[in-house]
C-alpha cells in the first residue's frame, strides 16, 4: 500500500502536459481497466495518482500561464468522485488481503479524498 509511483517518460521534450497528449490518457484509461487498484497500491505523497486519473476523466480544464512550470487544472468533482467510487470495492478486497481492519481502510479512503482535495466522505 502507497508503495507505487508511476511515471511517463519520453515526452520531456513535448510542450503539452501530459494529461493533454491522446497517447497518454489512451495509456493510463487502458491501464486501469487492466489493473484497476491504484487506490490501493499508489503512493500519496506525489502526484502521480493524481495526473493517472486526470488522464482517465472525460472532461477537465488546464490553463498555463507563460513562464510559469506548473498549470491549474479544474475537473468536474461528481466526475472525480463517480471515478473514485468506482475503484473503492478494489481497494478494499486489497486492504481486506492485507489483513487491514476497517478502521484502518476508513482511513485510507480519507487520505485519498484529502489527496485529491475532496470532502471526506
Amino acid at each position: 500500500m502507497n508503495s507505487f509511483v508511476f511515471c511517463i517518460d519520453g515526452y520531456d521534450n513535448d510542450p503539452r502536459e501530459i494529461h493533454s497528449i491522446p497517447e497518454v490518457r489512451k495509456f493510463y484509461a487502458a491501464f486501469h481497466q487492466a489493473w484497476p487498484f491504484w487506490l490501493y497500491f499508489c503512493n500519496l505523497d506525489q502526484d502521480g495518482l493524481k495526473m493517472m486519473v486526470l488522464c482517465c476523466l472525460k472532461t477537465f480544464t488546464a490553463i498555463k500561464v507563460d513562464d510559469q512550470p506548473k498549470c491549474a487544472v479544474q475537473f468536474d468533482t461528481n466526475e472525480l468522485t463517480a471515478f473514485l467510487a468506482q475503484d473503492f470495492a478494489q481497494m478494499n478486497v486489497m486492504c481486506e488481503r492485507a489483513g487491514m481492519f476497517e478502521g484502518l481502510i476508513q482511513k485510507r479512503v480519507q487520505e485519498i479524498f484529502a489527496h485529491f482535495g475532496l470532502p471526506g466522505n
